[in-house]
This record gives C-alpha cells, sequence and structure tokens, in this order.
C-alpha cells in the first residue's frame, strides 16, 4: 500500500522548497550537505590488527554556527549497543573539539578502551586531558546482557553527538574561548543554570572519525551521518541523565528523498521508527578487493544505531529486526548476498546470485564487520566471515524478507521482519505504507601491501596503505 503524501523533488523545487511544499519542515533527514542536530560516527575501534599494532580512533566535531552549544556525547559498544560512556560537552562559535580513543593495555580479554581529549572546550563531567590516562569506557549497561562481561567490548562501536540546544547568557559566555583562543573559564554548568539558557536547537554541526593504525601504516576515515531537524525544543539534560538519545526526536515525523520523489512520514508506533525511516535501506552495495600481488584486503562496517529500541524489557525484539539477542551469539539478522567480479559473473559459467557458503548469512551485532575471505583487517571481534572466489568485484547485501513470531494489532504488516510501517502525514490508521529494509550505516575498507620496495635514493621503504568507500544504498517503499 502506497498512500503516504509523496511530490516529486521537480515539483517541490520549483515550489516554495522541498521541505516547504511538503509541510515538513520540522521532520528529521538525512542532511546530504553533512551537517545536522544530530550526528552517528558509524564506528570506532581500538582493537589490535596484529598483536600490538592497535588501532586508535581520533574524533572530531565542529560547531559551523556562530552559537554556543551543549550537545550530549555518547560512545556506544558495537554487540548489543550498549553505553559505555556520555558526558556533556559546550561548543563555543566556531569551534572544534577533537577526543582520541585508545585501548587501556597490553593483551586482550579485559582489556578496555577509554577516551581522552587534548581540547580546551568544556565537558561535564571533565575528560582526561592525557592520553596515557584517559577516562575509561565502562561495562555497566551491559553486563549480564549474555554477550559477554569483559571490558574488551568497549574496544569497538559508534559514537552519537546530540544537540541539546543553543546556550545564552552567562552560560554562553563561560564556554565561549576567550580572545586570541584562551581556554573558556568551564564556571557555573550546573543544570539549573544551564537549563534557563539553554534555546531551540539549530544543528550546523559536523565531524568525522579517523581509523589509525601506526605501526600497519593505515589509516581509514568516516565522515558522522548528519540528522537535521531532529528536535525543535532545547531541553538541557544532566550530565548523569542517558537523555537525549535518538528516540527523543520530535516530532517523530521523517522525510525521506527515494530517487525523484520525497516521501513524509510519521512514526506509526514509537518515536524511534522516525530515525529509523531516514536510515532504512533495503540493499547495502560497495566493492571489494582481493588482489594477491599487494596482499590487499576489504572489510564492510554495517551498524544498526536504532536497534536497541527494538527490544522490550525481557529482550525480546518487537518488530523490524528479526530476532532475540542470544547469549553469546547476538541478534542475528539474515541477509541475502550477491556477490560479483569486475566482469559481472558471480561464479564461473554459473548464474547470479549464486548463495555464499550454502547458508545465508547473519549479521548479529549492532555494529558488524564483514570481512571477505578472512582477513579481519580491523582487528573486529564482531565478525562476519563472507568467503568470494573472485580477487576483486562488488556485491550487495539485503535483510531476507519473511513472517516474524507474533503480530501487532492494527497493521498487519507489522508481524513481518525487515519492514517499517509508518502513517501519512494526515495520522489516520487507515493510511499508511512500508519502508523495506533495516537502517543502517557503514563504509568499507581497503588495504594495500607491497612490502619493502626500493626507494629512489636508495635503500627500502615499506609500502603499506589503505582507503575506504562510503557504502551505496538501495531504497524499496510499498
Amino acid at each position: 500500500m502506497n498512500t503516504f503524501k509523496i511530490k516529486s523533488l521537480y515539483a517541490a523545487i520549483v515550489g516554495v522548497g522541498a521541505l516547504g511544499a511538503m509541510s515538513a519542515a520540522d521532520a528529521v533527514y538525512v542532511n546530504p550537505n553533512g551537517t545536522g542536530q544530530v550526528l552517528i560516527y558509524p564506528y570506532y575501534t581500538v582493537n589490535d590488527k596484529v598483536p600490538g599494532a592497535v588501532f586508535t580512533s581520533l574524533l572530531s566535531v565542529v560547531n559551523s554556527t556562530s552559537s554556543a552549544k551543549a550537545v550530549k556525547v555518547r560512545f556506544v559498544e558495537g554487540r548489543n549497543s550498549a553505553e559505555v560512556l556520555d558526558f556533556n560537552l559546550f561548543l563555543s562559535p566556531r569551534d572544534v573539539w577533537v577526543a582520541g580513543i585508545v585501548k587501556l593495555g597490553l593483551g586482550d580479554e579485559g582489556v578496555g578502551a577509554g577516551v581522552f581529549a587534548p581540547d580546551t572546550s568544556c565537558t561535564v563531567p571533565k575528560v582526561s586531558s592525557d592520553s596515557a590516562n584517559p577516562t575509561p569506557f565502562v561495562n555497566f549497561a551491559y553486563a549480564g546482557d549474555g554477550g559477554g562481561d569483559g571490558l574488551e567490548r568497549t574496544r569497538e562501536g559508534y559514537v552519537e553527538i546530540i544537540e541539546m540546544g543553543v546556550v545564552t547568557g552567562s552560560t554562553a559566555t563561560n564556554v565561549t574561548h576567550a580572545s586570541g583562543g584562551g581556554a573558556p573559564s568551564c564556571t557555573d554548568l550546573t543544570v539549573a543554570k544551564v537549563s534557563n539558557h539553554i534555546t531551540t536547537p539549530q544543528g550546523g554541526l559536523f565531524g568525522g572519525i579517523s581509523l589509525i593504525n601506526v605501526l600497519a601504516g593505515e589509516d581509514f576515515s568516516a565522515d558522522a551521518v548528519a540528522l537535521d531537524s531532529f528536535k525543535t525544543d532545547g531541553t538541557y539534560e544532566s550530565p548523569g541523565s542517558i537523555k537525549p538519545d535518538l528516540e527523543d526526536v520530535f516530532p517523530p515525523d521523517a522525510v525521506v528523498i527515494n530517487g525523484s520523489t520525497i516521501i513524509t512520514a510519521t512514526a506509526a508506533i514509537n518515536n524511534i521508527d522516525a530515525v529509523s525511516a531516514v536510515l532504512m535501506h533495503n540493499s547495502v552495495m560497495n566493492e571489494y578487493v582481493l588482489d594477491a600481488n599487494t596482499l590487499s584486503t576489504t572489510e564492510w562496517i554495517v551498524t544498526a544505531p536504532t536497534k536497541r529500541y527494538y527490544y522490550n524489557d525481557d529482550g525480546e525484539v518487537q518488530y523490524l529486526f528479526q530476532r532475540n539477542f542470544v547469549e553469546d551469539k547476538g541478534a542475528c539478522d539474515t541477509y541475502d548476498f550477491a556477490i560479483y567480479d569486475r566482469d559481472e559473473f558471480t561464479k564461473p559459467g554459473g548464474f547470479s546470485p549464486p548463495p555464499v557458503g550454502g547458508a545465508s548469512p547473519t549479521l548479529c551485532w549492532e555494529s558488524t564487520v564483514i570481512s571477505f575471505n578472512g582477513k579481519n583487517t580491523l582487528g573486529s571481534k564482531n565478525l562476519l566471515d563472507v568467503a568470494t572466489g573472485f580477487k576483486n568485484g562488488w556485491a550487495s547485501a539485503s535483510p531476507a524478507s519473511g513472517n516474524y513470531k507474533s503480530t501487532d494489532a492494527g497493521f498487519s504488516t507489522v508481524g513481518k521482519f525487515h519492514i517499517l510501517p509508518m502513517y501519512s502525514p494526515s495520522g489516520q490508521s487507515s493510511t499508511f505504507g512500508t519502508f523495506v529494509g533495516l537502517p543502517v550505516i557503514g563504509f568499507a575498507v581497503q588495504t594495500f601491501n607491497n612490502n619493502q620496495l626500493a626507494a629512489p635514493g636508495g635503500g627500502l621503504i615499506q609500502s603499506s596503505y589503505g582507503g575506504n568507500f562510503v557504502h551505496k544504498y538501495s531504497l524499496l517503499f510499498q
């Protein structure tokens, strides 16, 4: 059923503007220009590529506006999307805040991660500025969930930054850098004081993250996915609160561009559906390189930042996602893979698409790293190995469709996994449609290693390098 409010992109543009024509100026959307009120960094890691060759993840956020802001910074582990640390950050006008995520020791089991910020922007509580003594991540939110209680879980995941609002008055003065680049005073940042000085969020945030492995000679970078028009009201939350989070989107409306059309929709069941709608993808596509001459490797990161909101207090998935979180296995969603070489073949003399290794693969973690032919480029513990007999090509991964074990009254479609029912903006229950797929983001990394090469001036140099590519997607709306 397709009864959403849909308008051609051309008609919207030649009218009063895409959002204005749709009466959806306050609906959340992925900003293609890369700025917004919410930033989702798809992946961080401080795992070892090989013993001793450890990754460091370097993060930045930029306030491109002329107003001071209060934002929530949240680090989320990659198995069950459990928060491992959050704090409040204040950005002065045109400010840049940087931080490093590092491994806290040698070895593997029980060794966690932490964050340090060699930056003078105000954080509450104060984040360590010492890379040798970072603020540690904690396991309080995931201990006992069946995914492992050890701090090693904190070594990979993703990051959320959510604007709480623009700050004014003495609060803005106290968080703004002094003339000539001096540190802000960071005084009088009590909840009561800031709450009196916070106004409507206005967006304008952007940022990125770099995954650097010095000993391996590799650096992979990724832009944060920017959600704009996330909230229409400014609310300052206590530094000890887990709020705001992604389900605080308001109003719970979404705008999605699908080819030459614009779809506006309202969350049918829970507010988080609006965020899921703008991240819904029916397939994830990217390239892979496994060339033997350059010892090439390829891995894909696939992160589902809203997945944690689709479970009840008993850990049972309600809709959209396929399975409950199971001890030591995760919450697995079945995907159909199609793998091609660069000449469009799926296997020599065969037809496309073939099954991968017989059974359909499953993505089981909130941040899953898909490793082609088991190379484990990023040292991830949240792996899915996908085999291919081709050295180079491209692949697509699509969530499998099917029936879930239960139904939800009011929508005949809600009893199925990997579909998201949404109301039309009118809010009439008889007018609804569905997005098909899963809300995921991510990118691919590739490495190349020529070992030692002769330098032009004599001697040998180590030649290793890498690159990264944002995923491409398809959208299915019914």
